[in-house]
């Protein structure tokens, strides 16, 4: 039988993973999607085909736009919770969100 403080832990990970999830379906994502399809639009009905390749390379740009923003926030996190001076109890909770 699990402990009260794994029943927690495990529910934290499900949370987490939900996050996860809706960040993935965010933006930059629909926005890659978006051009995607705009690219072979433009190739496949227009026959534009170098039009077609220039939009074909946004995709990649903006997703790469997003993880560095993505990085930069959880820096910055990061360096929230281990700032000094801060005691360890107060940087775990920090992480596991017991605020």
């Amino acid at each position: 039988m699990a402990s009260k403080q794994q029943m927690q832990e495990r529910e934290m990970s499900g949370q987490a993973v939900e996050e996860v999830g809706e960040q993935a379906m965010g933006p930059a994502f629909l926005a890659s999607v978006a051009s995607v399809g705009l690219s072979w639009y433009y190739f496949f009905v227009r026959g534009d085909r170098q039009r077609g390749l220039f939009v074909g390379l946004w995709p990649p740009t903006i997703l790469a736009f997003a993880s560095y923003f993505n990085q930069r926030k959880m820096r910055q996190q990061l360096e929230t919770i281990t700032k000094p001076g801060a005691s360890l109890k107060s940087a775990i909770d920090n992480v596991m969100g017991n605020r």
